[in-house]
This record gives structure tokens, C-alpha cells and sequence, in this order.
């Protein structure tokens, strides 16, 4: 009995999704809930159990298609009989900025430089609305967020998704275009807008791109998304920096002492990222405004303090999100830490996990790094950069000592916060830190 595999959907707000990896081929054996394949969302990524034992009788959709929620992705013959297995559909091409293969490494002569395209004419008066007065307009909030940032109505925009639903394709389409909504600011996106919204084409002209000896490496789902985001951070927020050094010798000696007993006791590794998640949530709830989100000409300050933590992954960098991080203590921070970069790591996150960050700290000193000087993680206004813990020598009431010391950065919104909070913010976290008193064990 053929069974249909379909794109699942990862949450209220996603409704699309992209097939990077096939973990099986057409005619293999599949258990039920083994990993079958791999997809990346605007939110996560993921493994996608098998929803049946049998064999993969045949992949519909290949690697590095987008497809709507509930599509056939797949079909499974529950019966076990392979019959005449079929191959995977072809996989969606990705024009590459040059025509270079992957493996190129010969000297090449450059593509033809593109031409410049004259810049889109606006429209003498704005199109007729494509649905009558008063019909819903079916969208997920990313298009809405989408089409709020550029200006455009909604209601002009035909919808190619199920049932009239405007999917990110159209919006995006829109978007390239420059139209913009009636009486509204006309979008005319740059190298950089269209960046963001996944054009990915480059500010620069391709013939200084491509000379010499060269590889053509496509970026992943998950690498376009990163990219994504951060030209959009780079774009929305004036990036302000504050740096500071906090002297991390107790926490040290505290944590060397006990991390053998914490983990015996408790069944997980002790780090150094709970007290500097407990630092913050001290000094969020002294300075508020640094927990909040802009919109417009309004401050949004969150009540919760909700913890995004980067995650390095050998594909690239997400970041999962401890809810309520103010009610949970030290032992809570930590146990919640542990497991949700484990499961980043596996692929095993929801897209809950991934959202409604107010606050996010990165932390480039586990990989040696000094310092840092972070993007925003929007829609926040702030996050924190963590340096490598190093011993090095500092003068204390006049005398040279050697202590733990490391280098803290906030990367702010200049919208929402001034450098005299910034400043503040990061001497209250270094006090707590300097002078840690709460019992972890």
C-alpha cells in the first residue's frame, strides 16, 4: 500500500519548506521514524522521520526544492515490494554567478559583465486591487513583514500558493520589481535589500569577482538565510559598540572547583555560559530598554527575558532561545542550555525553539577569539559578545597579578539604546560576574 510522504509543517508561521538532503534513495528499506530527510525553513532545520516502515518507492521532490506545506514529497510502498523505483526529481538548478563549475580550477576568463538594468519606472497611477473589497488576504507573517518594510499592499498581489495564499515567491517577486503601495514610498531595493530578501546578487560588478583561479561553491539553505538576516540587521539597526573587560578569576575558580561534583550530582557538564545568562538577566532587568524590539516610532519592551544563545554548527549558526530565562535558576539555565545546543547540533529543534528572542549572546571566545563585535539578532536591540577567558596579567591596587580576564562587547541599537545604558548594562554584568555569590551546587 503506497503511502504519501508530505512537507511537513514546522510551525503556525512557516508554510514552505526546502528539501536540502535525501537521506535515502528510491528503493531502499525505511523504518518508521528513521531520519528520512533533511529540510531548512525560514526557522529551522531538521531531520523528517519516515511516517511508515517499507521502501522508498519514489522521491517527488529533490534536494534543494521549495514546496508548500502538506505537498507529496515522497511515496513509500508499505507493502516492502521496491517495484520499479523511481528517481528523485530533478533538482531545482541554482544559477550560479558564474558559469564556472565546482570543481574549476583552470584560469578562466570572466562572465560578461551584466548590463546595467535601468531603474524601474513607477507606475503613473497604482494597479487595481486582484480581490474584490473586504476578502482576506491569505499570507504567512513573513510576507507581511516582508511587505511591511517595503511598502507594498498586500491586496494587489496576486497569490500563486494554495487557495490564493501570497507566498514568499510572489512577495519577493514584488519586491524585485519596485513596486511599491498607493501613496507609499516606492521600493526600489539596492545590492543590499536584495540580499536580504534572497536575490543574493552582489554590490560589486561580476568581472571583479570572478579572475584567476577559482571555485564556484554555492551557498546552503541555511548559509542564504544567515545572509539574509544580517544584511537585513546591517540595513534596519545603526550598530553602535561597547566593549568592556571583566575579570572572571572567582568564576573560574568556582567553576573548576565544582564542575566535577555539579556533574555527577546533576547528570550535565558545567560551563561558563549560565553565569553569564544569569548576568545578563540581572542586568536586563536593570536596564529594560535593552530588552525590547523597535517598531516604527514605538519601543517594544518585552516582559519576558527570552535567552538566544549562538550555536556554531559545522553548516553554519543558529540560535536557540531559553524562554522565561528569569524565572529559571542556575541549575534550570544550564540543563536548558545543554540540551538545546545538543539538539541544534542533531537537528532535532522546533521552530518555537528558534523564535521570539528578546536578548542573544554569542560567544567567538570558545574558538579563541579575543573579542567580537557582533550583528544584531533582529528583531532585538542588543547582544553580547563574549572573548576567549584568558589569564593575563592586570594591576590591582598597585600591584600585578595574573587573573582569568575577559572581553565583553554589546552590539546595540542606537534607535532604542544610548551608549550611557550600554555602558551601564555592561557594569552591572561585569559586577555580578567579578563578584559572584550564588550557590550553584
Amino acid at each position: 500500500m503506497p503511502i504519501d510522504v508530505i512537507m511537513p509543517q514546522m510551525g503556525e508561521s512557516i508554510f514552505e519548506g526546502t528539501i536540502t538532503k535525501w537521506l535515502k534513495k528510491p528503493g531502499d528499506r525505511v523504518e518508521r521514524d528513521e531520519p528520512l530527510f533533511e529540510i531548512s525553513t525560514d526557522k529551522v532545520d531538521a531531520e523528517i522521520p519516515a511516517p511508515q516502515s517499507g521502501v522508498l518507492k519514489e522521491i517527488k521532490v529533490g534536494e534543494g526544492q521549495t514546496v508548500p506545506i502538506q505537498t507529496v514529497v515522497a511515496v513509500i510502498d508499505a507493502a516492502g515490494a521496491s517495484g520499479a523505483a523511481t528517481a528523485p526529481a530533478p533538482t531545482k538548478a541554482a544559477a550560479p554567478a558564474a558559469p564556472a563549475p565546482a570543481a574549476a580550477k583552470t584560469a578562466a576568463p570572466p562572465p560578461p559583465a551584466k548590463a546595467a538594468a535601468p531603474a524601474p519606472a513607477l507606475p503613473a497611477a497604482p494597479p487595481a486591487p486582484v480581490r474584490p473589497a473586504g476578502e482576506k488576504v491569505r499570507s504567512s507573517p513573513l510576507v507581511r513583514r516582508l511587505a511591511k518594510e517595503h511598502n507594498i499592499d498586500l491586496t494587489h498581489i496576486p497569490g500563486t500558493g494554495a487557495g490564493g495564499r501570497i507566498s514568499k515567491k510572489d512577495i519577493l517577486s514584488v519586491v524585485e520589481q519596485g513596486v511599491a503601495r498607493p501613496g507609499g514610498t516606492p521600493s526600489v531595493p539596492g545590492a543590499a535589500g536584495a540580499m536580504a530578501h534572497g536575490v543574493l546578487e552582489n554590490a560589486v560588478p561580476r568581472e571583479k569577482i570572478y579572475f584567476g583561479r577559482y571555485e564556484v561553491q554555492p551557498m546552503s539553505v541555511m548559509r542564504q538565510r544567515i545572509a539574509e538576516h544580517m544584511v537585513v540587521s546591517k540595513h534596519v539597526s545603526p550598530h553602535v559598540y561597547s566593549v568592556d573587560e571583566v575579570d572572571m578569576t572567582r568564576v573560574a575558580a568556582l567553576r573548576e572547583k565544582t564542575k566535577g561534583d555539579f556533574e555527577s550530582r546533576y547528570g550535565t557538564k558545567l560551563t561558563f555560559m549560565p553565569f553569564f545568562v544569569r548576568a545578563c538577566v540581572e542586568s536586563l532587568r536593570a536596564f529594560p530598554t535593552a530588552n525590547a524590539s523597535v517598531d516604527g516610532t514605538n519601543i517594544v519592551l518585552h516582559k519576558e527575558i527570552n535567552m538566544g544563545f549562538a550555536v556554531a554548527l559545522d553548516w553554519g549558526l543558529i540560535v536557540p532561545v531559553i524562554k522565561g530565562a528569569e524565572e529559571k535558576n542556575f541549575l534550570g539555565l544550564q540543563r536548558a542550555i545543554n540540551d538545546l545546543a545538543e539538539r541544534a547540533r542533531t537537528k532535532k529543534l522546533k521552530p518555537e525553539e528558534v523564535q521570539e528572542c528578546t536578548f542573544a549572546i554569542t560567544n567567538p571566545g570558545v574558538f579563541g577569539g579575543l573579542m567580537g563585535l557582533p550583528v544584531i539578532n533582529q528583531p532585538n536591540v542588543a547582544i553580547l559578545g563574549l572573548g576567549a577567558i584568558q589569564k593575563r596579567p592586570v594591576v590591582i591596587d598597585d600591584a600585578i597579578a595574573i587573573r582569568s580576564m575577559v572581553y565583553v562587547t554589546m552590539s546595540y541599537d542606537h534607535r532604542a539604546v544610548d551608549g550611557a545604558v550600554s555602558h551601564q548594562f555592561l557594569a552591572k554584568l561585569r559586577d555580578m560576574l567579578e563578584n559572584w555569590e550564588e550557590r550553584i551546587l
